[in-house]
C-alpha cells in the first residue's frame, strides 16, 4: 500500500501538474488522505515547489450551513482567493467523510444557495484560470469507507478500483498515460477537423455542431484517472432524442432512465424512470436545459457506476451529454450554476458520425 501511495504521489506531482522550481501548489483535502499528502508533499520539495495545504476536518462544513448568519456565508476565504489568483497549480484529493459527501441535498437549502453566492467569485476565477491555462489542476480520489460505501465495495475492493482506473499497477503509470495521450490525440485531431457530430444507437439519436469548439485529450493531467475526450456544442445546434442507460446522479439521488428531446439546443420535454421531480427541479435552473459539454469516455479499467462522476464519465465504450456550464477552454458559452454529466452505453449498436463518416462503432473508436 505504502509503495502505490508513493507511485500515486509521483504520478500527481510530476506527471499531472509537472511541478517545477517555484511552483506554488495549493492542495485541498480531508485529513484521511494524510498518507497520499505526506508523500504529495515529499514529491513537491524534491520538484522545487511549495506546497500549501487547506485540510477538511469533518463536520467544520456542516457547521457552517447549520449556525452561519449571512454575513458568514457570503464570505470569501482571502488565502483561497489568493491562492486562485495567483497560485500555479491546484490539487484537489476527494477523501470524503460519509457517503455523498459534498454532493447531496442540503439540510438548509436557503443557506446553501447564500453561500454559493458568495463562493461566485472565487468559482468564475477558477475557471478562467484553467480555460486560459494559467493555472494547472487535478482532481482526484484516495479511497476511503465513504468513497467505497457510495460504489457499493468493500474498502479493499474500492480502492484496488481507485489504483486500477490510475494504472498504479502497472510498472510505469506515466508511460502507460502517454500512451493513453497519443492513442487520444488521433481521436481529437479527426473531431476537430468535424463540423457536424451525431451520436446514434439503441439509446440515442441525437445531432450537433462542433464547429470552432475544441476537442480535448484528457490523458490524465486535469483528472486522475481520466479516459475521455470532450468539447462543447454550438450552442443552438443539438436536435434529437437521448435515452441515458447509466443512473444519472445529482446531489446525491439517483436518477435512471432518464429521456430526453432537444430542439435546437434546448430540451424540450423530460421523463425518467425514477427522480423525474430531480429533473424538474434542475431543469428550472437557469441555463441547466442547453448542453455544456459532450464527450466519450475510453478508460476500459472503469466499468461500472461508483456514484462518482470522476469515474463514471470515464466508463470505455460509453458517452456522456452535460446539461449547464460549458468549459470555456473548449469554446463553449451557455452558463448556469449547473453541470451535470449524463451517461449512455455505447456498447451494443452505438455509433459516432463525424460529418457523414462512422468514426465509432459499439463502444471503440474505429480511426
Amino acid at each position: 500500500m505504502q509503495e502505490i501511495v508513493k507511485k500515486y504521489a509521483k504520478l500527481l506531482v510530476n506527471y499531472c501538474l509537472a511541478v517545477k522550481k517555484d511552483d506554488k501548489i495549493y492542495i485541498n483535502s480531508s485529513y484521511l488522505a494524510e498518507p497520499l499528502l505526506k508523500e504529495v508533499a515529499r514529491e513537491i520539495y524534491l520538484a522545487g515547489g511549495h506546497p500549501i495545504f487547506n485540510i477538511e476536518l469533518n463536520g467544520v462544513n456542516d457547521s457552517l450551513l447549520e449556525v452561519g448568519e449571512e454575513h458568514q456565508l457570503l464570505w470569501v476565504n482571502p488565502m483561497k482567493k489568493l491562492a486562485f489568483e495567483t497560485f500555479d497549480a491546484y490539487l484537489n484529493i476527494r477523501a470524503p467523510f460519509h457517503r455523498g459527501d459534498g454532493d447531496v441535498e442540503p439540510a438548509h437549502p436557503e443557506k446553501l444557495k447564500l453561500f454559493q453566492q458568495g463562493q461566485h467569485e472565487l468559482n468564475k476565477l477558477y475557471f478562467e484560470r484553467i480555460g486560459n491555462g494559467s493555472m494547472r489542476r487535478c482532481l482526484c480520489q484516495y479511497p476511503t469507507q465513504a468513497g467505497a460505501d457510495d460504489a457499493g465495495m468493500t474498502l479493499e475492493e474500492y480502492t484496488q478500483f481507485v489504483f486500477q482506473s490510475c494504472y498504479l499497477f502497472d510498472e510505469n503509470p506515466v508511460e502507460q498515460w502517454l500512451n493513453v495521450r497519443a492513442k487520444q490525440q488521433a481521436y481529437v485531431d479527426r473531431l476537430n477537423k468535424a463540423n457536424q457530430v451525431h451520436y446514434k444507437g439503441p439509446n440515442i439519436d441525437i445531432r450537433f455542431s462542433v464547429k470552432d469548439r475544441i476537442w480535448i485529450n484528457s490523458d490524465g493531467r486535469s483528472n486522475m484517472p481520466s479516459g475521455e475526450v470532450f468539447s462543447a456544442p454550438v450552442e443552438d445546434s443539438v436536435n434529437g432524442k437521448v435515452y441515458f442507460s447509466y443512473p444519472c446522479i445529482y446531489m446525491g439521488k439517483d436518477v435512471e432512465g432518464v429521456s430526453l428531446e432537444v430542439k435546437d439546443g434546448l430540451i424540450v420535454s423530460w421523463n425518467a424512470d425514477k427522480g423525474k421531480d430531480v429533473l424538474d427541479k434542475v431543469f428550472a435552473i437557469e441555463g441547466a436545459r442547453k448542453w455544456g459539454e459532450v464527450a466519450i469516455g475510453t478508460n476500459m479499467n472503469i466499468q461500472r457506476i461508483t456514484r462518482n462522476i470522476l469515474f463514471d464519465e470515464k466508463i470505455g465504450g460509453s458517452i456522456h451529454m452535460a446539461v449547464g456550464q460549458a468549459y470555456k477552454q473548449c469554446g463553449g458559452k451557455n452558463e448556469s450554476t449547473v453541470h451535470w454529466d449524463m451517461i449512455t452505453d455505447m456498447r451494443n449498436g452505438g455509433e459516432i458520425w463525424a460529418d457523414g463518416e462512422l468514426i465509432y462503432k459499439d463502444g471503440a473508436f474505429i480511426i
